[in-house]
């Protein structure tokens, strides 16, 4: 073990064991969580190559591997419950994605939320069984997040009871569902519903794309992988072009809105219902981003732990590189919102189940906040870690270049979450439109429930920004209620400015999709804002519920970093609207350099309580042993290239050419 971070650990002022606990969810948890990953790890079945050390199709047949000996592992063991499936999946995994990822995430859900009774019968058995592979066919070439743009058809034929699915143009041609090119033999298709002269709009088909027995493709399917991609490397990312492709009438999912046999159109309760699981994987990102988070800042905290550079005094050792200010600016900051993002991510997941169950119970009332928050937050939180795993990657000098530290896999690996399930800019439209409704609820005289309740209190619709000195404000920067509130007032400010904008358009006689457009700007930072509430706001709430002492204090100082460092960044809201003064911003600079001190000597300790086993994490720069260098040294003696003394370059190039000058 590693002096330093022995050293370090010595020093945390709280019991590491119970603030894993609470990130877990209690003790029992936590228990069969380490159960779970100790059935993977120990098991020699999972054993790989370093996947770094591979080509691409090495890659993915190994992920394939793994991904089969994974489903048998869960049949052996009996693991039924869905977060703990999930948990040994992810293990198993570890920092790279498997080609039967959206069977898991997107097509077995959708089946389960989608089908009618006798589809449940039929289809289901056979995913679960994986006679049936399975993909989530949605993006086209040309279109993504904006749905209504789908081109892909399916016209109903009466006179045979069968859909016709084509692809009318390039750009209609399925492009980027992970498992489609090599894996699956089927895929729930989107596609823009034709029956009796009209469309109906988007509706999800199963369709046959293999041959369940040879695997082959079928008639009118033409099917492949899109190639290689910025990360992603073991996932078969493919392209769909349908021909005049023949499917049952049975095989259009049928929960909600169904096409009768001779040709009748049934509308579903709600046209949103048919995007709940898209909905479902917004809220698993916003946890996913509290997971990359949590490994990008135990790697760099870690290793700024045992990394020792320059001279803060001459003639003196060389300090750890987390001794500097500047590092622990960079980092305990990213460690508060690895914080944050976990306690959101619990929410969110509480907050989909107990909707989804009153959706399935026939109430749809609190659909569109679940579809608005599940967009912004997956918007917010996605973006956020992104940039924080590359200050993560940075902050560790040249050594989080290579791939040794993980970091630039766990980046490539998360960043496109912030173009699929909706490109964020989009997603975080979705939300205003949401805030702007019921801004205009509330002047209407309506009482809103729900996390946009706050837009009911009238002292909030009244505030107009304005110079400090016309309205003084009264905020403790120690008071995480206080400082709540002014988060609050800050997101309804921008919410009124951006409703306003729009207003003011419409005005001047633009047409109502000007009006949005020329207000896209004021409507994101309206959305941000209250994204940023609502993290702050569960971050705060979270603290009620901790009753050991000396957690409480850590977290609360984490959380109090938290939010001062977001008013920092936004500090032109907060000073605009009049919520804080010139004054007031630079006493809360001054208060995060004291926080980080106060931080400082828990650093090593607080992302030890993320408990991400060495195997998982992968990371030579992040060992918990901290001994970073002779295993750095290990690492790099099995590149490929080390296979031989002298490669065979040598003699076919670099030695004729002295012959030659």
């Amino acid at each position: 073990m590693n002096p330093d971070i022995v050293k370090e650990r010595k020093n945390a002022t709280f019991d590491v064991e119970k603030l894993t606990f609470i990130l877990d969810g209690g003790p029992e948890k936590t228990r069969r969580r380490r159960e779970i990953e100790s059935l993977v790890f120990s098991d020699p079945d999972f054993k790989e190559e370093d996947p770094n050390f591979l080509s691409r199709s090495e890659r993915y047949d190994q992920a394939v591997r793994k991904s089969v000996q994974m489903i048998l592992k869960l049949r052996e063991y009996g693991i039924a419950d869905p977060e703990e499936i999930y948990h040994y999946k992810s293990m198993v995994k570890g920092n790279n994605q498997e080609p039967l990822g959206l069977h898991f995430a997107m097509f077995i859900p959708f089946l389960h939320s989608q089908c009618d009774h006798h589809q449940k019968k039929k289809w289901l058995p056979l995913a679960e069984s994986y006679r049936v592979v399975g993909t989530y066919a949605q993006t086209e070439m040309g279109h993504g997040t904006h749905l209504r743009g789908l081109e892909t058809t399916a016209t109903y034929d009466p006179a045979t009871q069968e859909f016709v699915l084509n692809s009318p143009t390039v750009s209609s041609i399925k492009w980027w569902p992970g498992g489609l090119g090599k894996t699956s033999n089927h895929a729930i298709v989107l596609a823009q519903l034709y029956t009796l002269g009209n469309c109906h709009g988007l509706h999800a088909f199963i369709v046959p794309i293999r041959d369940i027995n040879t695997h082959l493709p079928l008639p009118g399917i033409v099917v492949g992988d899109i190639g290689p991609k910025f990360g992603f490397n073991e996932v078969d990312n493919g392209f769909l072009k349908l021909e005049n492709v023949r499917i049952p009438r049975e095989n259009m999912l049928m929960k909600y809105a169904k096409v009768e046999p001779h040709g009748t159109y049934v509308q579903p309760p709600s046209t949103k219902l048919t995007y709940g699981t898209m909905v479902f994987i917004r809220s698993m990102i916003v946890a996913e981003s509290a997971r990359a988070l949590a490994k990008s800042s135990t790697i760099a905290i870690r290793y700024s732990a045992v990394r020792h550079q320059s001279e803060i005094r001459a003639g003196e050792p060389e300090p750890q590189i987390l001794d500097y200010q500047t590092q622990q600016y960079k980092l305990f900051p990213l460690l508060a919102t690895a914080y944050a993002f976990t306690f959101v991510g619990q929410y969110m997941r509480q907050t989909y189940h107990r909707i989804t169950e009153d959706i399935n119970q026939g109430d749809f009332s609190e659909m569109p906040e679940l579809h608005a928050l599940s967009a912004g937050l997956k918007a917010f939180t996605s973006w956020e870690a992104t940039s924080a795993i590359e200050v993560c990657r940075m902050s560790c000098g040249g050594h989080g270049y290579s791939r040794s530290s993980a970091l630039p896999d766990i980046y490539v690996e998360f960043t496109p979450a912030c173009t699929y399930e909706g490109e964020n800019t989009v997603m975080m439209l979705q939300t205003a439109r949401y805030l702007v409704k019921s801004y205009k609820q509330v002047k209407a005289g309506q009482q809103l429930s729900g996390i946009v309740s706050y837009l009911n209190e009238a002292d909030v619709r009244r505030v107009q920004p304005q110079p400090v000195a016309a309205r003084p404000t009264v905020v403790d920067i120690n008071d995480l209620t206080s400082l709540t509130e002014v988060y609050k007032l800050r997101a309804a400010i921008l919410v009124e400015l951006a409703a306003k904008s729009i207003q003011k358009e419409l005005q001047s006689r633009k047409s109502q999709e000007d009006a949005w457009n020329n207000s896209a700007i004021d409507l994101v930072r309206a959305s941000d804002a209250h994204c940023h509430y609502v993290v702050v706001k569960l971050f705060t709430g979270k603290l009620g519920e901790v009753t050991d002492t000396a957690v409480h204090s850590v977290l609360s100082t984490l959380a109090l970093l938290y939010t001062l460092y977001g008013i920092t960044r936004n500090s032109g809201d907060f000073l605009q609207a009049g919520l804080l003064s010139v004054p007031q911003v630079m006493q809360i600079s001054i208060r995060i350099k004291e926080l980080l001190a106060q931080l400082r000597p828990n650093a090593v300790a607080l992302v030890d309580a993320f408990d991400i086993n060495d195997k998982k994490l992968n990371s030579v720069l992040g060992r918990y042993d901290g001994n970073v260098y002779e295993h750095m040294f290990e690492w790099a003696r099995k590149s490929p290239l080390n296979a031989t003394e002298v490669h065979e370059s040598f003699h076919k190039y670099l030695k004729p050419l002295r012959s030659k000058l």
